[in-house]
């Protein structure tokens, strides 16, 4: 609109209204389309603007139709949440058609933007031992944002995971994504899981916990990030690592659970290597693992995490599994210290709470 556009030609609509309770199907979007046509009748493009479209049954041949209308202009945005919302069929019809965007909690920087704090380690550690919920920041006190953080989690385990896949199990599926935050930067297992499940009295399946972790992946709860041989250049199947997509579930959830700052200080680079557009993985090279093997086009990215450098024992063990990498990629190690390490064999130093700096540079 600042730019000139008609707001008549803009169509916004949100599935998560009341109001639209009623639009269960693509073809009730398209009559309320038409609609909006008849009594607006705008010129020129058109702006579509769907949000949580996912809720709409077959929502994919809307988008397809509109996406091949030659007899007007369209310009579509939509947004849901789920990850494989732009997967399979939809996604080979509008192929080379569509640019999609996953979108994160707040980063460091867009939380010290809002804060109005500077850039220092203490407002880092602020930022990782609180979160990156929008809502967070109009809230007053802790407990307000522990209740909030629940009701966030409540609502997508419920609308996002259980009405939509009909769980038939809803506390086991509390209890993985429990598990899953509480072991965020440890490697797991689906067996893993499930033997801790049945300690626990609670019997269940490999099938049915492999499900429930897809599904609280798809619902953008947590990540997944596999591991990969950096020397054979392929990824490992068995194990792999989760991260949470805010450290708001760990701090205000399940904070009385033994997790070490090294932990929250791993998720939140793992975060931050996700919002600069990288593949994350979990290397391994000649039995010793890399934190991460970041890839984007043809670059990469080795990083390794330390809370703190103190002494030359651990410059020797966090140094170590890069010095055995042999190509010539960027390697960096990630801590928290208070004085940034000179060069060491090509490994740059960074303090955690300028990765974001550093990052950009590496896309220039």
């Amino acid at each position: 609109m600042s730019n000139g556009v008609n707001p008549n030609n803009i169509f916004y609509f949100n599935k998560e209204f009341i109001d639209f309770d009623f639009v269960l199907h693509y073809s009730d979007l398209e009559e309320v389309v038409k609609k909006y046509k008849t009594q607006l009748n705008p010129e020129g493009k058109i702006y579509l603007l769907i949000d949580e479209i996912q809720n709409i049954s077959e929502w994919e041949r809307f988008v397809n139709s509109y996406s091949q209308d030659f007899t007007s202009e369209y310009e579509l945005y939509i947004s849901g949440s789920n990850s494989k919302m732009l997967s399979g069929e939809l996604a080979t019809l509008l192929s080379g058609r569509y640019v999609a965007f996953e979108v994160f909690p707040f980063s460091f920087r867009e939380y010290l933007g809002i804060t109005n704090q500077k850039l220092t380690k203490q407002s880092f550690v602020n930022y990782m031992e609180s979160g990156g919920l929008p809502e967070f920041f109009s809230l007053s006190n802790e407990e307000t944002k522990r209740h909030y953080t629940a009701s966030v989690i409540d609502t997508v385990l419920l609308r996002d995971i259980i009405q939509h896949f009909s769980v038939k199990d809803p506390k086991l599926l509390e209890d993985v994504f429990v598990y899953l935050v509480n072991n965020a930067s440890n490697l797991v297992s689906i067996n893993k899981v499930v033997n801790f499940m049945e300690t626990r009295g609670r019997k269940t399946t490999y099938d049915t916990v492999a499900n429930y972790i897809g599904y609280i992946e798809d619902a953008f709860l947590m990540h997944k990030a596999e591991r990969f041989d950096i020397k054979g250049k392929d990824t490992i199947s068995g194990t792999s690592k989760y991260y949470a997509n805010d450290l708001a579930f760990k701090n205000y959830l399940f904070s009385g659970f033994d997790y070490g700052i090294g932990y929250k200080l791993e998720n939140l680079i793992y975060l931050e290597l996700r919002r600069a557009g990288y593949e994350v993985y979990v290397g391994l090279i000649r039995n010793r693992e890399v934190d991460f093997v970041a890839k984007k086009a043809n670059d990469v990215l080795y990083v390794q995490c330390a809370y703190l450098i103190v002494d030359q024992h651990t410059v020797k063990r966090e140094y170590a599994s890069l010095e055995m990498i042999e190509d010539n990629y960027t390697k960096i190690v990630v801590s928290l210290d208070d004085v940034q390490l000179p060069q060491n064999k090509g490994i740059k130093h960074i303090q955690a709470w300028r990765l974001h700096e550093f990052l950009a540079l590496e896309r220039m």
